[in-house]
């Protein structure tokens, strides 16, 4: 099984402290495919722009439809998050 060291919380600061901030605000908590991308703060960043760009930007899908289509792919891919 493959290990990749994440900066949790609580050691978070600088620009990953911001970003864990936006993320526990927004959802309560800082959910692990986050924290997998924490020892780069630049690549989360990006990350979270992208997600909030695809499930919250202007498209002819609905909000509902496209966290429905993340829901089944995640599954698909034995993602339990």
């Amino acid at each position: 099984m493959s290990f990749i060291r994440t900066i949790p919380p609580e050691e978070a600061d600088g620009p990953l402290r911001a970003l864990y901030d936006a993320a526990e605000k927004r959802a309560g908590k800082v959910f692990g495919i986050l924290r997998i991308q924490s020892q780069n703060p630049a690549v989360l960043r990006a990350s979270m722009q992208l997600y909030q760009s695809v499930m919250l930007g202007p498209s002819p899908l609905a909000r509902s439809e496209r966290e429905a289509m993340a829901v089944v792919v995640s599954r698909a891919n034995d993602c339990f998050y």
